[in-house]
């Protein structure tokens, strides 16, 4: 077995654990392997061990990457994007977890629609108002929601927080209920589910499942250090 096969099944065992610790199913939760800077042999050494969904937050990257891989594997993107960007990216990533304004989601609607996509999206929140963070605020997310939801190609997955990178991940355990309590009160709102909930990274992705994530994305742990 090789390294990344053998960190992919520690990984996913730990995915489990946690799930059960919350009371949840191990199949409520995805992983997004997170394989921005890491070379095409990396991503085809996950797939050989079953890891179908990946993830990369840089364009460029994305553009030479992808069509070098197999067309069976699946793309997020989860960087920040910049509009005029979106025609290049959304052909190849069908989901994008980092929509931090509405602006940015009507251009990505328009586009969608002149070239016939369906682009799945993740509102970014900046939960913890970190100045050095993109995202929507709690109060302008729920002001955004209603808009947002009415736009007829793009769909509202769920929610996505980047949290402040801490030493401990039990500190950033409140900043994920936080997304959660939020997701949970725009669901009431709105009567749209917002089942996805996209938080936790290598350093506290079993916390982000004990409150709720069902998309983790881990890059470092599984692939190495960059």
């Amino acid at each position: 077995m090789s390294d990344i096969a053998s960190r992919l099944h520690e990984i996913k065992e730990r995915m489990a654990e946690a799930a059960a610790r919350a009371g949840r199913r191990a199949e409520e939760v995805e992983l997004l392997a997170v394989s921005k800077t890491f070379p095409p042999e990396a991503v085809e050494a996950a797939a050989a061990a079953g890891q179908r969904l990946f993830g990369e937050s840089r364009v460029q990257e994305c553009l030479t990457k992808i069509p070098a891989l197999s067309g069976r594997l699946s793309w997020h993107f989860i960087g920040h994007l910049q509009s005029n960007k979106i025609r290049k990216i959304l052909p190849l990533c069908p989901v994008i977890h980092s929509v931090d304004s509405t602006a940015l989601a009507l251009d990505m609607e328009r586009i969608a629609e002149e070239e016939g996509l369906r682009p799945e999206i993740y509102l970014q929140v900046n939960v913890a108002s970190d100045g050095r963070k993109f995202g929507f605020t709690a109060q302008s997310v729920r002001r955004e929601m209603e808009p947002l939801l009415q736009l007829r190609r793009v769909q509202v997955a769920g929610l996505m927080t980047i949290p402040p990178l801490v030493a401990d991940p039990e500190l950033s355990r409140p900043h994920f209920a936080a997304l959660r309590e939020l997701r949970d009160r725009l669901a009431a709102e709105t009567g749209v589910p917002l089942t996805g909930l996209s938080m936790g990274m290598s350093g506290d992705y079993t916390v982000s499942i004990e409150e709720g994530a069902t998309i983790v994305r881990v890059g470092s742990l599984l692939f190495g250090s960059r």
